[in-house]
């Protein structure tokens, strides 16, 4: 069955030669192979800045980011793929999920009770992670704590399910296994994963 797919580029370089594009290039090759429907955003391309108080985030976004609340309103399925720096998500890609958040997209907080309504049920999520270091020392040695926060906290807090995650780890030690990344991705895309 055909999914409607919303493919977020979370590098925040949005320069072409960067690995997270070509995976998102291999990602949206398959999907439309597989006669899914993707809307595609490479935050590096968009206009936002970083919130900076808490009135903000109670806010409008701005259009660029509105734009992408409207693509992925249409959505049944959301890809985030990003890099991993300093044990995290770039400083960028973690505004542009604070800008997607804002004026309760995500999350409607002024709600009875004791946790906020989830906006985003009926949505599955793919966070797609690549790292320089093997990922399996990321899971073992770094708990993967920062692909649980996000997870966690971001994605199964707006409702999203279920939220998978594949992690893509030494991407600069050879050539193929960046062909074998590849070839994963495509064969995600095509399954509308």
């Amino acid at each position: 069955m055909a999914r409607s797919i919303l493919l977020v580029n979370g590098h925040p370089d949005p320069s072409k030669d960067k690995f997270c594009h070509a995976l998102c290039d291999a990602y949206q090759e398959g999907a439309h192979e597989g006669g899914n429907m993707v809307a595609r955003v490479d935050i590096g391309a968009l206009k936002f800045g970083f919130l900076e108080n808490a009135v903000e985030f109670t806010q409008s976004p701005p259009e660029d980011i509105a734009a992408v609340q409207a693509m992925l309103e249409r959505a049944d399925h959301m890809v985030l793929v990003h890099p991993l720096w300093l044990g995290t998500l770039p400083a960028r890609t973690k505004a542009f999920l604070e800008h997607l958040a804002r004026n309760d997209f995500l999350v409607k907080t002024e709600v009875k009770g004791m946790w906020p309504a989830k906006r985003m049920r009926g949505k599955s999520a793919r966070i797609v992670m690549t790292m320089g270091m093997p990922s399996l020392a990321y899971q073992i040695f770094f708990r993967a704590h920062s692909l649980k926060a996000l997870e966690a906290g971001v994605f199964q807090m707006a409702g999203f399910g279920p939220v998978r995650h594949t992690l893509f780890g030494a991407v600069d030690l050879s050539q193929e296994g960046r062909q074998r990344m590849l070839a994963k991705m495509r064969t995600l895309g095509r399954a509308g994963k």
